[in-house]
């Protein structure tokens, strides 16, 4: 049975079963495929990773840059736990793709620069392919340049120095990159499509990704846009690494 290790960290129901959902829908996965953990609601070491054929990590309100003394005792567990577990996927360069949290995670992992210089308000944002991206067998069925849905507070600034830059925006030149073979991370959100990213909007709505008062706007933003091509990394993760 393909198996594989959903780690979440939204404290939302409506938001994290969406999110469950969403990895299900674009990765072509049933339900007894996808084992969701939410890491925020107890402590969740250890893990066999021998049961898995990759692990994915969404996204998350949590900002890694965020000073250690202003982070909640819950995010730092999580940060804590996510880079032990970390330390065995790198190892054995065991399949991983994380979206949005992933640059957070992977990425401080790996010696990132992690800030706020090239944060991107809610919108979408057209992600162009690096010569190694348009190589990459993960992005093989997208196009050079593509719209894809983003919504961030911080970023990488400094990639790791092992990393390989897969996709870079006007607004965020790191989108997407790759540790190893097979340790993927991205910015933008190749899970969310209108529908998604609308729940989102709602959900995160007093978490200073937008003012008060601009919901409306920001929901005329993500309906104008034509984001079709990023869940196709979904598809290829789980079918390049499905065993």
């Amino acid at each position: 049975m393909t198996r594989f290790l959903l780690l979440s960290s939204r404290a939302e129901d409506v938001a994290a079963v969406g999110e469950h959902a969403a990895f299900l829908r674009f990765g072509g996965l049933r339900a007894d495929e996808l084992e969701q953990v939410r890491m925020e609601a107890a402590p969740f070491l250890p893990v066999d990773l021998d049961r898995y054929d990759g692990v994915i990590v969404g996204g998350s309100p949590y900002d890694a840059s965020k000073p250690e003394d202003e982070k909640s005792p819950v995010q730092r567990r999580v940060e804590a736990e996510v880079s032990s577990l970390l330390d065995e996927i790198v190892d054995r360069d065991l399949p991983f793709l994380g979206a949005c949290y992933g640059v957070g995670t992977l990425g401080v992992h790996q010696g990132a620069v992690i800030d706020g210089t090239y944060a991107e308000p809610i919108g979408a944002v057209t992600v162009t392919l690096t010569d190694a991206g348009r190589a990459d067998p993960l992005l093989a069925a997208l196009p050079e340049s593509f719209d894809a849905f983003v919504g961030h507070k911080e970023a990488c600034r400094v990639l790791p120095p092992e990393a390989v830059l897969l996709a870079s925006s006007a607004t965020c030149p790191v989108q997407m990159f790759r540790v190893r073979e097979n340790l993927y991370a991205t910015q933008f959100h190749p899970e969310l499509d209108l529908a998604g990213i609308t729940t989102r909007i709602g959900v995160y709505r007093d978490y200073g990704y937008y003012r008060p008062g601009e919901y409306d706007e920001v929901i005329a933003r993500v309906q104008a846009a034509d984001v079709w091509a990023p869940p196709l990394i979904l598809e290829a993760f789980v079918r390049r690494y499905a065993r």
